[in-house]
């Protein structure tokens, strides 16, 4: 594959994954300082990884919010969060997610996950977006 190719195929899971719309408010921010770093991120994390056979989406969507509460990437989580609910991920997904964060990252970051989680679901909510809520 070409980098072209690479990059396109980036930038296709880009959008499934995080939407048309977030991915349309990071192009138009898109300038001569930031157009490489978007060049590598669509190509090298999108283009490269996360089109990779070996695990399915919505396991590299359970490991990237994973490692943003591990990092307190609170900002990033929250995108995450947002992309996984409008996909269909359940509350009951998220809630797991928390409870192995808060073992093996500690109660302050799963804490931290918890409120980021309410936010983005009271904005969803607000949006009228339907969100899967099988918790028991």
């Amino acid at each position: 594959m070409s980098n072209e190719d690479v990059k396109a195929a980036g930038m296709a899971v880009r959008r499934k994954i995080l939407g048309d719309e977030y991915v349309d408010r990071a192009v138009a921010r898109t300038n001569s300082f930031n157009r490489e770093f978007q060049d590598m991120l669509t190509r090298y994390g999108w283009g490269e990884v996360w089109t990779r056979p070996g695990l399915d989406h919505r396991t590299r969507r359970i490991l990237v919010m994973g490692t943003m509460v591990a990092l307190g990437r609170y900002d990033e989580f929250r995108m995450h969060v947002r992309a996984a609910l409008r996909a269909g991920l359940s509350l009951n997904d998220l809630k797991e997610v928390m409870l192995q964060q808060a073992i093996y990252c500690g109660l302050p970051l799963a804490n931290g996950g918890f409120h980021a989680i309410e936010e983005v679901l009271q904005e969803l909510r607000a949006e009228g977006v339907k969100i899967t809520d099988d918790t028991p």
